[in-house]
């Protein structure tokens, strides 16, 4: 499958706004069957990529949910010995408990493997993993097979996923590792990207609503001190709830009175400081 026209795609099956260097090389890299490493702070859109990737082309999305004390073959299989115990004890005699690959359970990468269509393998937060495991995962990506030691048996990869890798730059990467990935800065969006992104999502929204809202969120955002910015998730859940107080209406935003500010800030440091400054700003 060749992503033509990807732009349309999108717009036709999902709410995220492609900007014209992302949609490069997310096609390079579904075509190239290349992993696709992005880096962005939180809430820039880079695990809404994945999703996006997969509504648009109907393909399935697994998820790989990176912890720091993850192994690599938790993402792989798992050989589940205390059932097998279990059965062994207590369990229907008719279940032959030798058979040892009744008791393997595919991780999230080896249900990509094993999937009979072609999947979005998105992993997530891979900073968050030591370099070993880096490595030794793309190592298994780029062979598109691995070993379960357990039963002597080499699974490869019936359809090549398309690989997507979120970092969020708290830990650096290894040199193998960039190496052998395709990558994208995703930056945060300037107010006209929000411009559109908002109208994406609120297509009734009016024009004026828009623009006063999105401008009033740069200031907030803007605001010196702040350890937890703002995202786009946030923007979009204060248009929310903005839109669900019946008695609102711009002319106390316009004045610089911010409702709603717990919508924007979710660290109790970051409310007090926007409470004291969010009318100054506003001016």
């Amino acid at each position: 499958m060749k992503p033509d026209n990807m732009n349309e795609d999108f717009r036709k099956h999902s709410k995220y706004i492609l900007d014209s260097e992302l949609e490069k090389i997310v096609a390079v890299s579904m075509t190239l069957e290349m992993p696709l490493l992005l880096k962005g702070e939180p809430g820039t859109g880079k695990t809404m990529l994945a999703h996006a990737i997969s509504r648009s082309f109907g393909m399935p999305l697994i998820v790989l949910n990176v912890k720091s004390s993850m192994k690599l073959v938790e993402a792989l299989y798992q050989y589940d010995t205390l059932t097998r115990l279990n059965d062994s004890r207590f369990g229907d005699s008719r279940r032959d408990v030798s058979n040892i690959e009744d008791y393997i359970r595919m991780g999230k990468i080896g249900q990509a493997f094993v999937s009979d269509v072609r999947t979005v393998l998105l992993i997530d937060e891979i900073d968050k993993a030591d370099t070993d495991f880096q490595d030794d995962m793309l190592d298994v990506l780029d062979q598109m097979e691995f070993d379960i030691i357990e039963i002597d048996k080499t699974v490869r990869t019936k359809h090549r996923p398309v690989v997507v890798i979120t970092s969020n730059a708290k830990k650096d990467l290894s040199d193998p590792f960039l190496g052998r990935c395709n990558f994208h800065h995703i930056a945060f969006p300037d107010p006209e990207t929000m411009r559109r992104i908002v109208e994406v999502h609120f297509p009734d929204l009016k024009r004026d609503i828009v623009r006063i809202s999105v401008e009033a969120f740069y200031r907030l955002r803007g605001i010196e001190g702040i350890e937890k910015k703002p995202a786009t998730r946030e923007l979009l859940n204060w248009i929310r709830a903005l839109r669900a107080d019946p008695d609102f209406h711009l002319t106390p935003l316009q004045r610089g009175e911010v409702p709603f500010l717990g919508v924007l800030y979710k660290k109790s440091s970051d409310l007090a400081l926007a409470s004291r400054k969010a009318a100054q700003v506003m001016r």
